[in-house]
């Protein structure tokens, strides 16, 4: 490869990791061409963008993007390597979960983690449960605002039902007292 070609890969994997707040590092080596073509309709279908990478380009990328130290990866850049870039932390991670459900027991053929920078932390391959529990943003925004909902919905449902009368009756005790 030319050093001007690899240059321009290093240039263009910088952009992406400055564009999306998430990636996991993969290894898809066991996948045959059914299954590799599988994987990557599941990442488009979910907005995850899978990129073959070379171990020695990545980590120079990785290198170039200022305010974050990704050398905690470093040791896991070996052998083939697959990116998948998400928006959404959590995807990736489920996507590796579903696509392993379909294959079978003692059957090889399932896209391994090798390690992930999520939410601004380090994660490896023994994390992959955690990884596809955390929240999205989206998710937790749905929580909160469910949970300010909670209050207001017990106190209209309260009122709208007998208790709303002795609530009544008791106000316009309090107001007849002063």
């Amino acid at each position: 490869m030319k050093k001007e070609d690899k240059g321009s890969i290093i240039i263009e994997l910088t952009e992406q990791l400055k564009q999306y707040p998430h990636f996991y590092l993969t290894d898809i080596e066991v996948l045959n061409a059914g299954k590799t073509s599988k994987l990557r309709r599941e990442c488009f279908k979910r907005e995850v963008k899978l990129v073959m990478v070379k171990n020695t380009l990545f980590r120079k990328a990785m290198d170039n993007v200022e305010g974050t130290d990704y050398s905690e990866l470093y040791s896991v850049l070996k052998g083939n390597t697959a990116i998948m870039f998400a928006h959404v932390a959590n995807v990736p991670a489920r996507l590796i979960k579903d696509f392993a459900k379909d294959v079978k027991k003692g059957e090889d053929g399932k896209p391994k983690l090798k390690g992930a920078y999520v939410q601004e932390g380090f994660y490896t391959e023994h994390d992959l449960e955690v990884l596809a529990t955390i929240k999205s943003r989206e998710e937790l925004i749905g929580d909160v605002i469910g949970l300010l909902q909670s209050p207001m919905k017990n106190l209209v449902s309260a009122l709208q039902s007998n208790g709303g009368q002795k609530i009544h009756g008791i106000l316009k005790a309090l107001e007849e007292r002063n």
